[in-house]
């Protein structure tokens, strides 16, 4: 964890930061806070951020503990890191690799056997995903399968991004699919594909929380004005 005294606006912050381990997803303290406290006056400028409440890797916050951050952008902000917990780990950017190669495990390596996007991003004609990854895992082969099994296209690829890049992809319409933000929410609810993090099938590690939730926190970051964290906030 690292501590640093910062300014804004006029305002005198501590800024608390804990980042995470490499392959483990966003740690689940990997929020920054800013808690304002009094300058030389005695006095603060801006009312304090109510600090979050604790949570484990496997689990995410609620949008409802981020009510105490009393800035409208810095709790956007917040809520987006928060949700990129889930899209920042193993189980999402293997299938958002910024190769033409998929890569498998918590500690991203590639694919085994060796094989390529295509042109359409679901494999070569001779060797395409579905030729191994069914529409469920299988479970005795610990083969992973979800419906429509493929890789995000390469402008949508999400491995070894921070929060902030990542925010900035998704909220650009040549990077996110041609999708509107309420799109964005609509297919974090419902795609089948998204919804196989939860359930990875044999020995994977899901992303945290439920599927509720993450949804529930990317609305209510679209609901906030959807301002992006800063560079600050590294995986």
């Amino acid at each position: 964890m690292t501590i640093r005294v910062v300014r804004v606006a006029g305002t005198v912050y501590q800024e608390w930061m804990l980042t995470k381990r490499r392959g483990a997803g966003l740690g689940a303290g990997a929020l920054v806070l800013l808690i304002a406290f009094a300058g030389c006056g005695g006095r603060s400028s801006a009312p304090a951020s109510l600090p979050l409440p604790p949570t484990s890797k496997d689990a995410l916050r609620a949008p409802e503990d981020f009510a105490g951050i009393p800035d409208r952008d810095d709790r956007a902000r917040a809520l987006f890191v928060e949700a990129s917990r889930v899209m920042l780990h193993p189980r999402c950017t293997n299938c958002h690799p910024a190769g033409d190669s998929p890569t498998q495990g918590n500690d991203g390596r590639l694919h085994d056997p060796p094989v390529a996007r295509g042109p359409k991003d679901r494999g070569v004609p001779a060797l395409e995903c579905t030729s191994c990854h069914q529409d469920r895992n299988v479970e005795l082969a610990r083969v992973p399968g979800a419906p429509s099994w493929h890789l995000a296209p390469i402008e949508m690829a999400w491995a070894d991004k921070t929060p902030a890049t990542l925010c900035d992809q998704l909220k650009d319409r040549k990077r996110n699919g041609d999708r509107s933000l309420d799109q964005v929410v609509e297919h974090t609810a419902h795609d089948a594909l998204v919804g196989w993090g939860w359930a990875p099938g044999h020995g994977r590690e899901p992303v945290p929380g439920t599927r509720a939730q993450f949804t529930a926190l990317v609305a209510a970051w679209v609901k906030e004005g959807a301002a992006c964290p800063k560079d600050e906030v590294k995986r």
